[in-house]
């Protein structure tokens, strides 16, 4: 035999005393990162889906305000705000019923002809009785009441 096969049996026959070369990972260690890795990525979900609901109720907060501003321009042409039976319709199309105004503008008040959803793309709630107005957003769940998220977001309430 040739002296690279005599040391290839030689090294084979040698018992093996725990000593081994580190080419590799174990799978102890190759689990432990992919643990460490996963509650990383928990913990950073759900701090940006933490954010994103916050960020839908800041949305619906400026909508309210963008529409009182349009409210406010409409009673300053109309001397009187949408009632609740004219609705949030009223900025887009001159109403037929109730109080009729006489400076309304041809183009109605929304750009677009469109009325803006709540952050959570449910249609906003009006009340009016022609001299005060309240938009309301039912939150997530698009019901009255709830709590945290669900909870229902006033204009006549934010700040």
């Amino acid at each position: 035999m040739n002296s690279r096969v005599q040391l290839i049996i030689r090294n084979l026959s040698r018992p093996w005393h725990g000593t081994r070369p580190q080419a590799g990972f174990t799978l102890t260690e190759l689990l432990i990162v992919i643990a460490l890795i996963g509650m990383i990525g928990a913990f950073a979900a759900s701090n940006i889906i933490s954010r994103f609901n916050r960020a839908k109720v800041d949305s619906t907060k400026i909508q309210m305000r963008n529409l009182g501003v349009v409210l406010d321009d409409f009673r300053r042409e109309c001397g009187f705000y949408p009632t609740t039976e004219q609705g949030l319709d009223a900025l887009v199309t001159k109403p037929m019923g109730g109080r009729e105004c006489k400076n309304y503008d041809p183009e109605g008040y929304i750009k677009g002809g469109k009325i803006p959803k709540d952050g959570f793309n449910n249609d906003f709630m009006y009340e009016s009785d022609g001299n005060k107005y309240v938009l309301i957003s039912y939150g997530n769940d698009g019901r009255e009441g709830g709590t945290e998220l669900d909870k229902d977001l006033r204009s006549d309430e934010i700040e």
